[in-house]
């Protein structure tokens, strides 16, 4: 039995995939409270749901690929066996989540982890479990909401210091956030060898907070 906010079919908005045709499964929870969230409805609402209930929906889905997203994942100790439900129906698997949680457990299993690292503009920086990064595996992602030039070069020192895998640098989407050219600009005049993506959800169906 697992909390669930939402079952909905899109196109992967962020990361390595973005673009590619994803089932989406958004679980309830989340122990941290970023300034610029923009799934706080996942905090607190949600439903009980068994597990052969979500494979039900995933195989009416016709989708390949799923992603388990929040609110945070790794919240909810269930999590693990809708995992192992889906890889044993074959399914590729993609988790997010906020970099928080110990991932030790994740990391044993053939799924894609995709990891955030906190910003200082999220509030939330000081709360990440660091010691993730040394599980992070070359098939993983890790990804970095940037607002402002604090943020750009916090995320610079996490990149130098070294991360086994890919690295994004994604635009806030508050307010204030600097923006996705200048992030580009910032990033080319840097040399940083990461990808700078939108959120491609947003620019599709900008005026759609939930099922996208």
């Amino acid at each position: 039995m697992v909390l669930i906010n939402e079952l909905f079919v899109s196109l992967q908005g962020e990361g390595v995939d973005i673009g590619l045709p994803t089932a989406f499964i958004r679980m309830t929870g989340c122990n941290l409270r970023c300034n610029w969230c923009d799934t706080e409805y996942a905090y607190e609402e949600g439903k009980e749901m068994e597990i052969p209930e979500i494979l039900s929906w995933m195989a009416g889905t016709g989708a390949p690929r799923v992603c388990l997203t929040g609110g945070e994942p790794l919240a909810q100790e269930g999590v693990y066996d809708l995992i192992d439900a889906l890889l044993f129906q074959q399914f590729d698997v993609i988790v997010e989540t906020n970099g928080s949680i110990d991932i030790s457990r994740l990391a044993t299993l053939p799924v894609l982890i995709s990891m955030d690292i906190k910003c200082p503009s999220s509030g939330e920086s000081e709360k990440m479990f660091i010691e993730n990064i040394l599980l992070l595996r070359t098939q993983d992602q890790v990804k970095f909401v940037i607002a402002d030039q604090v943020d750009l070069e916090f995320a610079q020192q996490g990149v130098e210091s070294g991360i086994p895998c890919s690295v994004l640098f994604q635009p806030a989407n508050s307010p204030d956030s600097q923006g996705l050219k200048w992030l580009a600009e910032e990033v080319l005049g840097l040399g940083l060898d990461v990808r700078v993506l939108p959120q491609l959800h947003k620019i599709i169906w900008p005026d759609e907070d939930r099922g996208r």
